[in-house]
């Protein structure tokens, strides 16, 4: 009986938080793009550090730069939340930016248009940099087909507007994190087509690699099916412009060395992969997501801000 009851309330929790997140969409597609993108830097940029994702950001901030003092991290913190809640904001409206020539500029485009001739398949790889949604956008409006990682949100009623506003805005192929998902991308890439993975966050169980200097717990994948299948790491970027106004940038890419010594060679990737994590944070900071645990949870637990 009990289980009975928890059940119903979770069930209408979830429709509640679905409701009032179509609602939160309906309003955002109502009002013009940079308004939409103003409120959401201005409410996040109040409340975020309300939250307990404050103490996260800032230890994160002061691991990766041990030598700011506390005006400059200061500084770093107000900036990242205005960022976090411009990327929270457009994202019911990513559509029309994606469809907007004058919003989004492809730095490297002769690169997506050589993976879609031909010179694929690649291994997508990227991080958490200001609106990264628009990545996988662009990688699908060069008429490449890939298979996009995702996680999916406790509320299944939500992640199906959250894959709905996707649809949107042309994603349709979605391979989700876990082993049903890796086994997905490795028959994607069997059938010759590219997969795109997010690698900045924690991965327990993954291997240990330097991150700004501390060892972090990294998801081999993207190096792992990269060797596997003979193909380069291709990394992107995102980088706000203006209000919500971006420049997308297709890198160099990388070529893991194979050695025969598989372990060796998908950490000496996993390695690669976090020092152009690392390249990208420092060029610009504000714009990285860094409310997340990236380092061990013991760091958090001892560290004070």
């Amino acid at each position: 009986m009990m289980n009975r009851r928890s059940d119903w309330r979770q069930l209408w929790a979830w429709r509640i938080e679905a409701l009032a997140y179509d609602v939160a969409t309906a309003l955002a597609r109502i009002f013009p793009i940079d308004s939409v993108s103003d409120f959401g830097a201005w409410a996040v940029r109040r409340l975020g550090p309300l939250t307990s994702a404050a103490r996260v950001a800032e230890i994160n901030l002061r691991i990766a730069f041990p030598q700011a003092d506390d005006a400059q991290i200061a500084r770093l913190l107000t900036e990242q939340w205005s960022h976090l809640g411009r990327w929270a904001a457009e994202f019911p409206v990513l559509d029309r930016i994606i469809a907007d020539p004058g919003r989004v500029e492809v730095v490297g485009a002769e690169r997506l248009a050589a993976i879609r001739d031909g010179a694929g398949p690649v291994v997508f790889i990227s991080g958490h940099f200001s609106s990264f949604e628009i990545m996988p956008a662009v990688i699908i409006h060069a008429g490449i087909t890939c298979q996009i990682t995702y996680r999916a949100t406790n509320n299944p009623y939500v992640d199906e507007s959250i894959r709905k506003s996707r649809f949107r805005y042309g994603v349709r192929l979605f391979a989700p994190k876990g082993t049903d998902g890796a086994r997905e991308l490795i028959r994607a890439l069997s059938r010759g087509e590219s997969v795109a993975l997010m690698n900045d966050q924690k991965f327990n169980g993954g291997i240990a690699a330097p991150l700004f200097g501390v060892m972090a717990h990294t998801a081999p994948g993207p190096a792992s099916f990269a060797l596997r299948f003979g193909a380069p790491l291709q990394p992107m970027s995102v980088e706000r412009v203006g209000k919500a106004r971006f420049r997308v940038i297709v890198h160099e890419p990388i070529v893991l060395a194979d050695t025969g010594d598989r372990t060796a060679d998908i950490e000496a990737g996993v390695r690669r992969i976090n020092k152009f994590i690392e390249e990208r944070v420092r060029a610009r900071p504000a714009e990285w997501f860094w409310v997340h645990k990236r380092w061990p949870n013991e760091i958090y637990r001892r560290k004070k801000p």
